[in-house]
């Protein structure tokens, strides 16, 4: 009788316990046993370009795993040796192409293990293949993959995500949240076999899908830029250097195309370096050399410092600046007007423009197109290059920045200044981003319409029309003139730049250069501008900005041209007689069109 009322006593103690103190644990235990919490994951958005062309998107793969401890405890139930286990682990090993014994180190250095990836991103061929040896222990979950159906086209602007699928470089890391969506949530009853049987109202969240992003880059007009800044780099520049390339819409600030060159496969993050990654267009600022020179003869011009046809006494190949500073040509001329000193490129007549200048107004002219500020565009790492303070500016910097030195620009902000004189005189900002999308297809947003009038005015209508027009010799009578820059179809107007590099304190390289060509077409209705960089030529082939980027440069905006379908260009019309009769060595021959004319007759 003791010994049973002690049972009863112990179990009413126990039926106590479990109604007070332990009910909260014994629930919890229970909700672990009857439920599963399941992460629902979101699809990331899709990137396509203006023409909505798939650029970058997410497909759903496969996951293979093996529970470790499952698998040996079932072969060991079942009375099977470890022989029969390797042969097993053999045939998982051909079906994945891998080598047998990877597998069997990897479960035997983790045999506890309840969760063991195997191999990713496989098809449902193999999945299938892998079901069919019923091996206990081994199942696949679905994952998914980033996926980027044109290779190497646009990295730079796409970027790359992790292993994890979050953004690492470019869009997919700038647009992360957009892009990523957010996940959503289950939680599922199941049986005492582990099998779902239903989902309470209360405990479902749906996963948000990412947003798709819609581009301003036109996919054919990336793949022009990057076959010809290939094309180019791989006949004048050895390996482990570099160029840029970008191509915008001058009245709308649309990137139709941006390319670094060499480039990188965004599908295989690992088998690139970060150098090669970056995106230098945006990040890496240089002297410019001569492509700065339309940026402060306009606003010369503007504000009636100079005229067209004034004319300028170089005196030949040097000149001693009144501060001592020596100045030189690569070509001697005795007098040009400012017409020619742009065309011809002459450091001589551009120092004594800036001379007249002063330090102050050539700050004002350079501040007046935004350099040293970033432009505004949606990519992250963008540098605003470097421009003074000019108070910091010493007297010899006076033909220093007349020349493109002392100063720093991107190949971004080259593009977006010489825009204005595309436009006719307006400030445009760069943008990528053209719109975007909800999951299911419909517009949740366009980029704002661009409206010209509304854009700061940087060069009045008339000084732009000025400047167009006097670049447009450039590949006629300039330091273009023979390397293929000028179109039989197409009027041209650019400008060339070939830098020195500084090497610190021991000065400038006379033997490295930075080779660029800034231009637009058609003259007289411009539709692209473009800005072609490459970053020390072999000088034993070439080294000129008019011969290394000038013929890649203007390739792209020809085929470009004819892929948009945009009308032949009329005449050029001949320049004023007032800068006619002054311009050095004038013959209004070389502007005739007639080859063009018979070349379209052939092509009619």
């Amino acid at each position: 009788m003791v010994v049973i009322c002690l049972l009863f006593t112990a179990l009413i103690g126990r039926v106590a316990y479990l109604q007070t103190f332990g009910r909260e644990q014994t629930i919890r235990r229970a909700e672990r046993q009857q439920h599963q919490n399941e992460t629902l994951v979101a699809r990331r958005g899709g990137i396509f370009d203006a023409n909505g062309i798939l650029m970058a998107g997410t497909v759903q793969t496969q996951t293979l795993f093996v529970d470790a401890k499952f698998m040996q405890d079932c072969f060991q139930e079942d009375g099977r040796s470890l022989v029969e286990m390797d042969d097993a682990i053999a045939k998982l090993a051909r079906i994945l192409d891998k080598e047998p014994y990877q597998i069997s180190q990897l479960l035997s250095d983790r045999s506890t293990s309840r969760y063991l990836k195997i191999a990713e991103n496989l098809d449902e061929t193999t999945v299938e293949a892998v079901m069919k040896l019923d091996l206990p222990g081994v199942g696949v979950t679905p994952t998914s993959a980033r996926y980027y159906p044109m290779g190497s086209l646009a990295a730079h602007i796409l970027g790359g995500t992790g292993k994890d699928g979050k953004g690492l470089e470019g869009l997919e890391l700038r647009f992360e949240k957009v892009l990523a969506g957010r996940d959503g949530f289950e939680r599922v009853l199941k049986d005492a076999r582990r099998r779902p049987i239903a989902v309470a109202a209360d405990d479902y969240i749906p996963p948000q899908h990412g947003q798709h992003l819609v581009l301003t880059i036109d996919t054919n007009i990336q793949q022009i830029l990057e076959q010809e800044m290939a094309a180019t780099c791989e006949k004048y520049i050895t390996p482990g250097e570099r160029a840029e390339g970008i191509v915008m819409d001058p009245k709308t600030g649309d990137v139709l195309a941006l390319a670094n060159w060499p480039t990188f496969n965004p599908q295989n993050l690992d088998d690139s370096t970060p150098q090669v990654r970056r995106n230098r267009a945006l990040t890496d600022p240089y002297e410019p050399g001569s492509t700065i020179k339309p940026f402060i003869a306009g606003p010369a011009l503007m504000w009636n410092i100079t005229h067209p046809g004034e004319v300028f006494h170089l005196g030949g190949l040097h000149y001693f600046a009144p501060d001592g500073r020596h100045v030189t040509d690569v070509h001697g001329y005795d007098a040009l007007c400012l017409w020619d000193v742009l065309v011809k490129s002459s450091n001589i007549g551009m120092s004594m423009l800036g001379e007249r200048m002063q330090l102050p107004r050539l700050y004002k002219a350079l501040h007046t197109f935004d350099f040293g500020q970033p432009t505004g565009i949606e990519l992250p790492g963008e540098d605003g290059g470097r421009l003074g303070p000019v108070s910091k500016w010493k007297l010899i910097d006076t033909e220093s920045v007349s020349q493109g030195y002392a100063i720093m620009v991107t190949p971004m902000q080259l593009c977006r200044a010489f825009c204005a004189y595309a436009n006719g005189g307006r400030l445009v900002t760069p943008h990528l981003i053209k719109g975007m999308l909800d999951a299911d297809g419909n517009v949740i947003a366009r980029a704002h319409q661009t409206d010209l009038k509304m854009l700061p005015q940087v060069i009045d209508e008339v000084t732009a029309a000025e400047m167009k027009r006097i670049l447009a010799d450039v590949p006629i009578r300039g330091t273009a003139q023979g390397t293929g820059t000028r179109s039989l179809v197409w009027n041209i107007f650019g400008k060339t730049g070939t830098a020195h590099i500084s090497e610190g304190k021991a000065g400038y390289s006379t033997t490295k250069f930075n080779s660029s060509f800034i231009a637009g077409a058609p003259a007289e209705n411009p539709r692209l501008v473009i800005a072609f960089v490459v970053h020390e030529p072999d000088r034993t082939k070439a080294h000129y900005g008019g011969w290394v980027a000038a013929p890649g440069a203007s390739r792209v905006l020809q085929r470009s041209l004819a892929y948009l379908q945009v009308p032949r260009s009329p005449d050029l019309p001949l320049p004023p007689p007032s800068v006619a009769n002054v311009l050095y060595g004038y013959d209004p021959r070389v502007y005739s069109r007639v080859e063009k004319k018979q070349t379209a007759s052939a092509e009619d």
